[in-house]
């Protein structure tokens, strides 16, 4: 298990620092000046000019690079003091080592200080829906697992389908026609100011969210199911007194986890990263919203750094899906030795 955790390890340092460096690339080659977009349509060059040198700019792309790379993670203090000026931007995440995506261009503030305020409301929007998406799907997957082929299968494969074609933009429209427009009981979008705005805000975006990964959960725990259900230790745990439910779950549900938790780690990898579509419809100040604007604004720094957590979040994820499939399943530990 260790020797398999190390070995992801290092996959996962390569894979971020891959997806960082072309994610840098792309961001320098695309059309746009910053410095210009800083500066305003009214500035003089000479302005332009000034702030582009005062963001370091005008300097060779790899000096940009090794610059970026070098402060990314670099040592420093658990406590930083307040007229750091070495270490303004930077944020401890282990005693002795800071992370630092330095200053936002448009913003002006730290970007671990924007992303870090952005984050913990971009993971309880990840979490509700998820919880969502495993209620919902597990429970009808279970539901028409039980009797495949029959009249309740086949309504609840088509819902299945319903849900999974339907764009999210679409789903996310509609739940704000009924529940705010018509019902009035939830507010359109935003994020509220206190506890109780905040949950209402949630609900509508984790739906829109849930229901839509949860069509997909629903085909999956069906199909495993299904076959398991058909198999001779199924048969065998009925013809020896098994209740209904005893079979369905422990003989069945349990064996199908393998697929789903792969299933849930990836989805919850892209979720922590932010739904783009999603946010932007609710106005949910999360990470998607939030690389929407970057981008758009050609700020290297927040876009850099959302990359960054992204996919970090991405390989942590897969990470804790190969270490949970060994748990389930020790068999994969001696087939990947």
């Amino acid at each position: 298990m260790i020797a398999r955790i190390a070995r992801r390890l290092v996959w996962a340092v390569f894979v971020v620092w891959a997806v960082t460096s072309l994610t840098f690339v792309i961001n320098n080659v695309l059309p746009g000046d910053p410095a210009r977009l800083v500066a305003g349509p009214q500035a003089s060059p000479e302005d332009v000019a000034q702030i582009r040198k005062n963001l370091a700019l005008d300097e060779p792309l790899l000096v940009q690079y090794g610059a970026f790379m070098g402060r990314l993670l670099h040592t420093g203090p658990w406590d930083i003091p307040k007229d750091s000026a070495d270490h303004a931007s930077c944020a401890p995440i282990f005693p002795g080592l800071h992370v630092d995506f330095g200053t936002s261009f448009r913003l002006g503030q730290p970007v671990v200080k924007i992303i870090g305020d952005r984050v913990p409301r971009t993971l309880s929007l990840a979490f509700f829906a998820m919880l969502v998406q495993l209620l919902i799907g597990v429970g009808f997957g279970a539901f028409a697992a039980n009797r495949p082929g029959s009249a309740r299968d086949r309504a609840t494969m088509g819902l299945s389908l319903l849900g999974s074609s339907a764009p999210t933009f679409l789903l996310g429209i509609a739940l704000q026609f009924v529940f705010a427009f018509k019902l009035g009981v939830l507010p359109f979008d935003g994020y509220g100011q206190s506890f109780v705005d905040h949950a209402k805000s949630i609900v509508l975006p984790a739906l829109t969210l849930g229901v839509y990964g949860a069509a997909y959960y629903t085909r999956l725990v069906r199909d495993e199911m299904a076959q398991l259900l058909a198999q001779d230790y199924a048969r065998t745990a009925r013809a020896k007194g098994a209740g209904p439910g005893r079979v369905l779950f422990f003989h069945g549900l349990r064996n199908a986890l393998l697929p789903l938790v792969t299933a849930v780690g990836m989805d919850l990898g892209v979720l922590v990263g932010g739904a783009i579509v999603t946010e932007r419809i609710f106005r949910w100040p999360g990470l998607g919203m939030l690389s929407v604007d970057s981008l758009l604004n050609r700020d290297g720094p927040v876009l850099l750094g959302i990359v960054v957590v992204t996919s970090t979040a991405v390989v942590v994820s897969t990470l804790i899906v190969d270490v949970l499939y060994a748990i389930f399943d020790p068999r994969t530990l001696r087939a990947s030795a």
